[in-house]
């Protein structure tokens, strides 16, 4: 090795040129540090652009049980679901990134589905309303904590809360109205509200996969809603059970979600504590544990052999990563179409559901990189996509214009509406030869339906005869005389319900007038119950009497009318009922109804 020696001279200037090369660096460093990088764009969502749009579906309560008179809010369109839990909306302007349909039902959650709509399309959703349930209760001044069995809890601290529509302190008895939405259910697709898309905290558009959701409301002593005082907070419990617990990050996003613009908005995180996410919220609403991801369009059409789209057809998307369990779901639209946000760089399971079936009728694997997803036809074999075809006529035996089929199979109801011409033609995925179905044909505009047509259904073609919707009215009503006041319900202003069945010897009738501010109601015997029979009242209840009315004395109804499941009973009672002591007060009842069986 060669060593070199330089003067003294030369190595000064060397090491003045390496300071100054170094100080320059220094500073050069300092200027990068002190500058501000610029922070990604985010393209702002899109939610002005409108089309137009059709939409459909059916609304059950928890119990799977058609809700009848519930307001559905569609763009600027309202309308009410009709005695099958039935509504539709036509040619409505809606936001095409985020379509919402909403659903009021007194004693439920608003039902709220988002979709992304797509120009003459017509969407189709079946939705499953949460009661509101009191969960306990604590003052107002002193605060408290309501926990429900399977863990979620809503604290409040000491005079936190206010009436929402004045702002004005709120002292008294604070009812917690709660309900967790378990994000492995089965039938998440039908309870959830949106559509597990939300706006980050930089307003980006984001796929969710959600570790689970909370549906909160606070109520005052006489009914008022109230919402968490301004400056203060509530602590929000979410439980996490199975493979949402094991996959659950130390520290997650909360979201509520925007019933003004139909997505889920970033707002505060939740802290696993054990077995479940807390976090502060500002308000209740909707609340969901996420992770926010990108998305990635899918689409594709289901259709049978011969080319027919199959509507209404419940489609579940469901992942096959290891650690991954969020699905996505919905049902296909008129044209058999289905549009649906995925996570990118995933492996998913596609199922389509039939019913009554016990298991998927069709399964197919897919990968989704960051491209959009493109299926193309699913092809559905005849033997599994029976077409029921046929026309509906008047009284007059003219075709029916302003009408539609109903078809029962026992566990759902489809609605088919005719062509100008009274005709029908509908296919959709059942379990196969051999189900039994009832179809019924109403002409909407001379208030008349069909008799119940039985039929096998058959793999292909099923050719009904016609139907004449003529000689059962579709009219129910409910008519009250209270010591000589009457107080009448008529459809479809008023709403009316037949319950019980199964091993139940009784059968409950009940109305509400339009805005749910009074009811009548009365249970019958339903032992051997028909035409000309005579049932023993049980009791019965309105709210036109403050007091109680007791039956002392056996009152018989008389059954006028017993039509097959979906046509209508009919009857009459009269008698005189007793209140309660110590007036004692007589109330002479005269009442007769005619309401669509049920059961």
């Amino acid at each position: 090795m060669k060593y070199f020696f330089y003067p003294k001279t030369i190595i000064r200037i060397i090491l003045t040129t390496i300071i100054a090369v170094l100080f320059f660096a220094s500073c050069q460093k300092t200027i990068d540090i002190i500058e501000t990088p610029t922070a990604p764009v985010v393209a702002p969502t899109d939610l002005t652009t409108k089309v137009s749009s059709s939409v459909s579906g059916f609304v059950t309560d928890e119990n799977n049980t058609a809700v009848q008179n519930a307001l559905v809010r569609v763009g600027a369109s309202i309308v009410q679901t009709d005695q099958y839990g039935y509504f539709e909306v036509r040619n409505v302007l809606v936001v095409k990134t985020a379509a919402l349909v909403t659903v009021e039902k007194n004693g439920y959650f608003n039902g709220l589905k988002t979709y992304a709509a797509t120009e003459n399309k017509k969407a189709f959703f079946r939705i499953k309303l949460i009661p509101k349930n009191m969960s306990g209760s604590f003052a107002a001044t002193t605060g408290g904590t309501v926990t429900l069995p399977n863990g979620l809890a809503v604290s409040l601290p000491a005079s936190a809360v206010v009436v929402a529509s004045t702002g004005v302190a709120y002292n008294g008895t604070v009812s917690v109205l709660s309900y967790f939405i378990n994000p492995l259910a089965n039938d998440l697709t039908n309870i959830m509200p949106g559509d597990l898309r939300g706006l980050d905290d930089a307003g980006a558009l984001k796929g969710l996969t959600t570790f689970g959701m909370a549906a909160v409301e606070l109520r005052s002593a006489s009914g008022e809603k109230l919402q968490i005082a301004p400056g203060k907070k509530a602590t929000l419990t979410v439980p996490l059970t199975g493979a949402v617990l094991a996959a659950a990050p130390s520290v997650i996003p909360l979201w509520y979600f925007d019933e003004t613009v139909g997505l889920w908005k970033q707002e505060g995180s939740a802290t696993k504590t054990g077995t479940s996410y807390k976090g502060e919220v500002s308000h209740f609403s909707f609340w969901n544990c996420d992770l926010p991801n990108a998305i990635v369009p899918l689409t594709f059409t289901v259709v049978s052999s011969a080319g027919n789209p199959l509507s209404n057809i419940h489609v579940e998307i469901v992942p096959t990563t290891p650690g991954s369990w969020s699905h996505v779901g919905g049902y296909t639209d008129s044209t058999g179409y289905v549009s649906v946000f995925v996570t990118p760089n995933n492996s998913y399971l596609l199922t389509l559901q039939g019913y009554p079936c016990n298991a998927p009728l069709y399964t197919q694997n897919f990968s989704v990189t960051t491209l959009p997803v493109a299926l193309g036809n699913i092809i559905m074999p005849s033997t599994l996509t029976p077409i029921i075809s046929g026309t509906v006529v008047n009284c007059n035996n003219n075709p029916v214009t302003n009408g539609r089929i109903i078809i029962l199979n026992g566990y759902e109801t489809h609605v088919v509406n005719l062509s100008v011409s009274g005709s029908y033609s509908y296919s959709s995925l059942f379990c196969g030869s051999g189900l039994a179905v009832n179809i019924i044909g109403e002409d909407i505009a001379g208030v008349q339906q069909s008799l119940p047509y039985s039929i096998t259904l058959l793999g292909g073609a099923n050719n009904i005869p016609p139907l004449q919707a003529c000689g059962t009215s579709t009219q129910q009503f409910l008519n009250f005389s209270i010591n000589g006041t009457p107080h009448n319900y008529t459809a479809p202003v008023d709403t009316f319900f037949h319950s019980g069945g199964g091993t139940n010897t009784s059968a409950f009738f009940e109305a509400y007038n339009s805005t749910f501010t009074n009811y009548s109601n009365f249970r019958i015997s339903n032992a051997g119950i028909a035409v000309n029979s005579s049932q023993l009242l049980q009791n019965i209840n309105t709210s036109f009497v403050s007091d109680s009315l007791q039956v002392t004395t056996p009152i018989n109804v008389a059954i006028t009318e017993y039509g097959l499941v979906g046509q209508f009973i009919s009857g009459n009672f009269a008698g005189a009922f007793t209140g309660n002591p110590p007036t004692n007060t007589i109330y002479n009842v005269v009442c007769n109804f005619r309401i669509r069986r049920r059961f």
